[in-house]
């Protein structure tokens, strides 16, 4: 059962929006990249983990804190007496073992993720202890994509590679497992002291007038032709749309990038650059909460 499912992280969200509305520099698309295909694994790991048929308990991406020491867990299952922790990396490839360090094919030294695990394992079963529980963590870096190879691979460090994904969960699946509400009481704890966001997480920098405005196609990203009309029609695919529905898309980005910004009338005529003014306000009014009055007006989610 999943207890704790995973969200995209605010940095990648963000960086999606910008790729859409501006020219991004080389360091933000190697960030992007970077943020898309590490979330991209962990997802395509969800899906198999979701297929669990034994009693346990899913976490997925939680953030803690440890002896003034925060990290983060990719996946955590709890089962019966053990807890299974899971570093998720979603390289594509070729890879080589060589003297304890690992290299991509090209010959760049990459950073050892057994190590990054060590690391996560050793503050959880701290953590763990500190709650009250005492169960033994069997941590593992998982390679899911399925076209990463590593040659001179050593047999007895904690990696599962793509090829032995399916025996493993297999194998958790037969193994007798039975949740209790100790185990319950441990997940309920973890997702208390879950950190909703990271001083460490690093936004990239932009301003209001480096993103183009107006409101996108969902489907090609073309921005669409203003009009009073219900439905809008994109001229590049000719994909079509509710109005009301990219406005709310519309918002809902403005407030994402610039939060600082108050939704309001004019603020999101002006970043939608919609001619109707007054259908941006029917809908402010029906799906957002008014706040002031006059024109101090602004609003906020619900």
């Amino acid at each position: 059962m999943t207890c704790k499912s995973r969200i995209k992280p605010k940095a990648l969200t963000v960086l999606e929006i910008l790729d859409k509305r501006m020219q991004l520099d080389k360091e933000k698309k190697r960030r992007y990249f970077t943020l898309r295909k590490g979330y991209e694994g962990e997802v395509s790991f969800d899906l198999l983990t979701k297929k669990l048929k034994c009693e346990c308990l899913i976490l997925n991406d939680l953030l803690l804190t440890q002896n003034n020491t925060t990290f983060q867990t990719d996946t955590l299952i709890i089962a019966h007496g053990k807890i299974h922790l899971f570093e998720i990396k979603n390289n594509t490839g070729d890879h080589y073992y060589e003297s304890d360090h690992m290299y991509h094919i090209s010959g760049v030294k990459l950073g050892h993720p057994v190590h990054q695990l060590e690391r996560s394992e050793s503050l959880l079963q701290q953590l763990i202890y500190t709650l009250g529980h005492n169960y033994p963590i069997e941590a593992s870096v998982v390679y899911i994509n399925p076209s990463f190879t590593m040659y001179q691979a050593p047999r007895y460090q904690p990696i599962i590679y793509p090829t032995q994904i399916k025996n493993h969960l297999h194998q958790m699946n037969h193994t007798p497992s039975h949740i209790t509400d100790k185990h319950i009481q441990l997940a309920d704890q973890l997702i208390d002291l879950h950190q909703t966001s990271s001083r460490f997480e690093q936004m990239p920098e932009y301003g209001y007038d480096d993103v183009k405005k107006g409101m996108l196609c969902v489907t090609c990203h073309t921005i669409l032709e203003s009009s009073h009309k219900e439905i809008l029609r994109c001229s590049a695919c000719n994909h079509a749309e509710y109005a009301s529905s990219a406005i709310l898309r519309g918002i809902r980005e403005f407030h994402l990038l610039f939060p600082e910004k108050k939704i309001t009338t004019r603020n999101i005529y002006e970043w939608c650059e919609i001619m109707d003014k007054q259908r941006i306000k029917r809908i402010l009014l029906k799906k957002f909460k008014r706040k002031g009055s006059g024109r101090w007006t602004y609003f906020e989610y619900r």
